[in-house]
């Protein structure tokens, strides 16, 4: 089936359409009550900055090493 979309010059010069399949905007409603946003307070962003740079020197365990510490 073949269809014709007109798209108003208002939407489409202001970057503000996004046009993806039905199954897929369905699927992110899904998602999206399932998992809702979070807002990231400084305290969070200061903790998440510190561990990337724990991660870049190699101070980290892998899941595998985590679970023998553990006795899994």
């Amino acid at each position: 089936m073949e269809e014709i979309v007109t798209i108003p010059k208002e939407l489409a010069g202001k970057g503000e359409l996004v046009v993806i399949p039905r199954i897929r905007y369905e699927e992110y409603l899904r998602f999206k009550k399932i998992f809702s946003p979070v807002e990231i307070i400084s305290t969070d962003k200061k903790a998440i900055k510190e561990g990337r740079k724990e991660i870049k020197k190699g101070k980290y365990l892998t899941l595998k090493q985590l679970k023998n510490a553990l006795g899994y």
